[in-house]
């Protein structure tokens, strides 16, 4: 339904604003047609005297303007200020801008493109520089007059034609994901099964500072009874992570059934595979796009260590102090005497271990 509103009898700014309070919850849909809202604008600021108003019957007025023009305030403002840019007589609106009779000409065809569709094809969608030295030669060297407006693109606009909707609608090439196929460890999630014995493991650097590498956190848990070990080592190669993780495995109070990472290079690597194969423990790794296989662990670098040990540098010369430090006395605590709001009782084979956590 269309209703057309004759506003003409609105001539003060009393009913200027009885009209905006009643018609609040109305929703008006202006004309597409800007020469008809710019007319409607130049007879409300000609009927009102808009350059004698005060400051605050012009808001009002503008107010008005925005709820039947549909125009935004900013823009309102501005079309006013072209209005009243003579002062003795306003002239009245007029559109200053619209689309040309002649439209820009397109520099290149669609035979262009297909032209660059089929030297992207036979070129394997080589680097834009040797595309557009491919097009000189074949116009300039082997006179293919085809090749004539392509002779001159440019590096940089060669990328925008290959962004443009009529190249990707032509050219689409989809590579599925290579699969990453290392046979150390198994990808799947471990299963303890209510046992204890099936640790998760992960690393926390220190930080850098000055280019200069810190101290690397080890987190071991196990995935039921909770028991944390934690190491600090200088470097994650294998000289110096794998004597530490003998000692960290050495540390739980029960058997290590199952070791559990993320797909890092420090864990899944031959030596390590061979170092667990030697002890006849259960390697596995974290599943793509299953970020809660190893969760666990990495919750603990969080809770446990940057709370204890914060996110300052830590050159690589502490690194065995820190270790002692955990070995001695963090290990201890953490297992034994640290307090926990909902205790249970730990059972284990030695009853000499139990605690309460």
């Amino acid at each position: 339904m269309v209703v057309n509103m004759d506003e003409t009898r609105l001539t003060t700014i009393a009913q200027i604003e009885q009209f905006l309070v009643a018609s609040a919850v109305v929703q008006f849909t202006p004309s597409q047609n800007d020469e008809e809202r710019y007319a409607h604008i130049s007879r409300v600021l000609k009927r009102f005297d808009y350059p004698r108003l005060g400051k605050a019957d012009k808001g009002v007025l503008l107010r008005y303007l925005g709820h039947t023009s549909g125009y935004s305030r900013q823009q309102l403002t501005r079309l006013v200020s072209r209005w009243q840019s003579n002062r003795l007589a306003p002239t009245p609106l007029v559109k200053r801008y619209m689309a040309p009779n002649a439209p820009f000409a397109r520099k290149y065809t669609s035979a262009d493109m297909a032209l660059l569709l089929e030297m992207d094809r036979a070129n394997e969608d080589v680097c834009a520089p040797a595309i557009v030295r491919l097009f000189w030669r074949a116009f300039h060297e082997y006179g293919d007059p085809r090749y004539e407006r392509l002779a001159s693109l440019s590096s940089s606009h060669l990328y925008n034609l290959r962004k443009s909707t009529s190249y990707q609608l032509r050219r689409v090439s989809l590579i599925k994901t290579r699969a990453v196929c290392n046979p150390i460890g198994q990808r799947r999630v471990p299963r303890p099964d209510g046992r204890a014995g099936f640790v998760r493991v992960d690393t926390v650097h220190q930080g850098d500072l000055d280019g200069v590498k810190g101290v690397y956190h080890i987190t071991c848990v196990d995935a039921v009874s909770q028991w944390q070990v934690q190491s600090c080592v200088q470097g994650i190669s294998e000289a110096y992570l794998l004597p530490v993780l003998g000692l960290v495995i050495g540390q739980f109070p029960f058997q290590v059934i199952g070791f559990h990472s993320d797909n890092g290079s420090e864990f899944i690597n031959r030596q390590v595979a061979k170092l667990l194969e030697k002890l006849r423990i259960e390697q596995t790794k974290s599943r793509a796009r299953h970020s809660n296989d190893n969760a666990l662990a990495e919750s603990k670098n969080a809770s446990v260590v940057r709370k204890h040990m914060g996110y300052s540098h830590i050159p690589q010369k502490y690194a065995k102090p820190i270790n002692a430090f955990y070995e001695n006395v963090f290990n201890p605590w953490l297992n034994m005497h640290r307090p926990c709001l909902f205790a249970s009782e730990l059972v284990d084979p030695n009853p000499s271990l139990s605690t309460f956590r």
